[in-house]
């Protein structure tokens, strides 16, 4: 496959796709009729000069593709790629049980793909219930206030990335993530995410591509037991024997642990397990909200609204002092969620559904915290967390509501919701409130100076009747759980920590990739168990 780079192309062109075609076809000196299929490889939007342009890679395949190479050196903006192909080398010695999976979010159903593509029928447990429960669950919670501890945003099949914008955007350029897009695209995800320059599924959407999945493990003799959550690990002679769950013991010498940033109990079973866990940075702080149209301004300038250009999307940050002030999990065109997994706390969190078609955008407002905070000891990171969202969940008045603050007050620390254009979107209700108050003091007001900041770099950010809703205590894990070059725990071999609530992700791509590293790691050392009872 060849990649034409750069191709750069004005709002105004009537069919800015085909015209890039064409001129990647220009600049190879090749006929059209000697390519056996061209398409979009990526498209991204520069706003940076005023007014917006469309910049394509054009990916074009040969009918000999015996040909492309020579191409390459076409231009400085030709490549030429291959496919890459997944394969996934297994040891011989059959496995006494077959692995276990704890955890049915990104990671989890990941690893157990892998697993269960390559025969080893994996038992995943997931403590939540399937997706349907899940959904009414979440859908109950919203309208009466009742919050189910297992069955929520944080847990259930899929994790908690399936109450999400279903956003696929990372750093890492791992080539696995392309193993993950092209799962993601068999189960019916959106044929763009695989030319996005910031891909996205949508909530809607993402939920069937999750039971899709979990569907194809099954039929490839993989288990999946909801509502079963991992209460012990049993260990004798330095081995891991078996593990303790809530429907009973399981015989089981090799474990994926993928549990999410959440799972609260499980960190303690851990920590009273004596398993080498420590401080992991995180961040907290609470919802921004603004109308969707005044964020496509601040991006797009006079060309918002312009057909052609995706809804408006940003990430800003800004040091202040030794810590970040940073926005996180963007979501344009989304809601506020109601995201608490414990009884008397409050916690947001934001999603959109594919079509991004709301008023409001929101996005995480949050600075960061590390193990220097609390002494590295992860109880009480976790101890900070809880606190926070029992201070807000008091300051929202009870039944789950949430206290909110618009920015000019907050900014000026007077505690008043003074709504106007922007209209809160948490579902379960929100109450005036100091937010400044629920946080300590450093924070707040490092919280503030950064908001001052992203209100010089994005005009949407000097709206003062923008809406703030707290607390967003769950950006990531708190905690890490210590592993190897083996990707096994550097206690407990036969242990797998594995994606966010391990500590060694962030978002659904990159959970999602390190399931398949752990799977892949996993397979290197044994063969699927010969027992078929087992």
């Amino acid at each position: 496959m060849i990649l034409v780079r750069n191709l750069r192309l004005p709002l105004s062109c009537p069919d800015p796709e085909q015209e890039a075609v064409r001129r990647a076809c220009k600049i190879l000196h090749l006929p059209l009729t000697r390519a056996a299929h061209t398409g979009v490889a990526k498209l991204s939007v520069d706003a940076r000069h005023g007014t917006p342009v469309l910049v394509y890679t054009i990916a074009i395949t040969l009918n000999d593709e015996g040909e492309e190479s020579a191409l390459a050196g076409a231009s400085p903006c030709v490549c030429f790629t291959r496919k890459p192909e997944f394969t996934f080398p297994q040891g011989h010695a059959p496995l006494a049980h077959r692995p276990v999976v704890v955890g049915l979010g990104p990671a989890g159903l990941f690893a157990a793909l892998v697993l269960a593509r390559s025969g080893f029928r994996p038992l995943v447990l997931e403590r939540g219930p399937a997706l349907s429960r899940r959904v009414e669950a979440v859908e109950n919670f919203e309208r009466t206030g009742t919050l189910a501890p297992n069955a929520n945003i944080q847990f259930g099949e899929g994790g908690a990335g399936t109450f999400s914008d279903g956003k696929l955007t990372t750093r890492v350029g791992d080539p696995l993530c392309a193993f993950v897009t092209e799962a993601f695209l068999r189960h019916g995800a959106p044929e763009d995410i695989a030319w996005r320059q910031k891909p996205h599924v949508g909530t809607d959407l993402l939920r069937g591509v999750i039971t899709g999945i979990r569907a194809e493990i099954e039929q490839l003799g993989g288990e999946v037991l909801f509502d079963t959550a991992l209460t012990g690990l049993n260990v004798r002679g330095g081995v891991l024997e078996s593990i303790s769950t809530t429907a009973g013991e399981i015989a089981c010498d090799r474990l994926i642990l993928a549990v999410g940033h959440s799972a609260r109990d499980t960190f303690a079973m851990l920590h009273c397990a004596e398993l080498p866990l420590e401080c992991k940075p995180f961040s907290v702080g609470f919802r921004a909200e603004h109308l969707q149209t005044d964020i496509d301004q601040s991006l797009y300038h006079g060309a918002a609204g312009h057909p052609a250009l995706p809804k408006g999307e940003y990430q800003l940050s800004q040091h202040v002092g030794s810590r970040c002030v940073y926005t996180f999990c963007m979501c344009p065109g989304g809601q506020v969620c109601a995201a608490a997994s414990e009884e008397g706390g409050v916690v947001t969190n934001g999603m959109s559904y594919h079509a991004r078609d709301g008023r409001n955008a929101n996005a995480a407002v949050v600075v960061s915290v590390d193990g220097s905070d609390f002494g590295q000891n992860p109880a009480v990171a976790v101890a900070f967390q809880r606190r926070l969202e029992q201070a807000a969940f008091r300051a929202g008045g009870g039944a789950y509501r949430a206290p909110a603050e618009t920015v000019g007050s907050f900014l000026e620390g007077r505690g008043r919701l003074e709504l106007d254009r922007v209209q809160p979107t948490y579902p379960r209700g929100v109450t005036p409130c100091d937010l400044g108050s629920l946080l300590p003091g450093e924070l707040a007001g490092d919280l503030r100076t950064g908001l001052q900041a992203f209100g010089r770099k994005l005009a949407a950010y000097r709206a003062p009747d923008a809406v703030l809703t707290g607390l967003e205590t769950r950006t990531s894990s708190p905690v890490r759980l210590l592993r190897g070059d083996n990707l096994q725990c550097i206690s407990l071999p036969g242990l797998y920590p594995c994606g966010e609530g391990a500590g060694y992700a962030g978002g659904i791509m990159t959970a999602a990739v390190d399931g398949v590293r752990c799977a892949a790691a996993l397979m290197r050392d044994c063969a699927p168990a010969k027992n078929e009872e087992n």
